[in-house]
């Protein structure tokens, strides 16, 4: 098994992977990126940078995927949470009061490197020392990675004291996307969409695991933040799934994703493996 870890050394292996998928996350599911209807969302303008109304800040700028923040706007409508949105440029601008008016940060799949490097280093800093205040923090594949330890030139958000995380051992044998089972405590097993995702050795307590016994979902804590980790895409619509073999529906994954989010708001401890 070759284990990819991110450093300078590998960065340039590791940065072409997401190019390759990451960048364009699921580019043939055209019905999976649609405009946003509105309903149970609110801009950051319009909230004013406040929670009130909208306890989940969804992270919708530079590096993100928008079929994925669409798929996860689907997952937030459908379980009744109401959120804003926040772009590069306005998480730049937030102060660290700002943002700790909310109680949920959601940064979704995509590029990481691109992430990164979209938000200034006074940013990433703010988001980390709100965490540490205790916002919570959700991190969807490339989220995940976002949320570990890296080198310069490449950003991180340090909620892992030091861990940074590779990829699933899929990637090593040339595997771009799959459907992946994913053992998870206290529930079924369930096949889940997978793309250049990480796996999460050395970090938090273990909720779901890839088939190779590598933690695919963790959970953890950093200073009075609550974070939730996850290497796939349990929010994925059935369009997603084209051309790959699933054994569980759609529907079953996206209920796990609800679950994911709700626990994530609400610091609530999920099964341990």
């Amino acid at each position: 098994m070759v284990r990819w870890r991110f450093s300078l050394q590998g960065a340039d292996v590791l940065y072409r992977a997401f190019t390759i998928a990451c960048v364009v996350l699921i580019s043939t599911a055209a019905t999976g990126c649609g405009e946003r209807d509105g309903d149970g969302s609110v801009s950051l303008d319009d909230a004013k940078g406040s929670a009130s109304t909208s306890p989940i800040l969804l992270f919708n700028g530079s590096g993100v995927s928008p079929n994925d923040v669409a798929a996860v706007e689907g997952i937030l409508k459908n379980n009744h949470l109401r959120y804003s949105t926040a772009k590069s440029s306005q998480l730049n601008h937030m102060a660290q009061s700002q943002i700790l008016r909310y109680r949920l940060l959601i940064i979704p799949g995509g590029d990481f490197v691109e992430i990164g490097n979209g938000l200034t280093p006074g940013a990433t800093g703010n988001i980390r020392e709100a965490v540490k205040d205790g916002l919570n923090y959700l991190g969807i594949c490339a989220g995940g990675f976002f949320a570990g330890k890296y080198d310069p030139p490449y950003h991180g958000l340090d909620l892992t004291s030091g861990v940074r995380f590779g990829f699933y051992a899929a990637g090593s044998r040339g595997v771009r996307k799959a459907a992946v089972s994913i053992s998870v405590a206290g529930g079924p097993t369930l096949d889940q969409y997978w793309e250049d995702g990480p796996e999460f050795t050395g970090w938090g307590s273990v909720i779901g695991k890839y088939p190779d016994g590598k933690p695919a979902i963790v959970e953890g804590t950093f200073g009075n933040g609550w974070v939730i980790l996850s290497g796939v895409h349990p929010e994925a619509p059935a369009s997603w799934r084209r051309g790959l073999t699933f054994n569980t529906p759609s529907s079953a994954d996206n209920a796990y994703a609800g679950t994911l989010v709700r626990a994530a708001l609400n610091r609530t401890p999920l099964s341990h493996r």
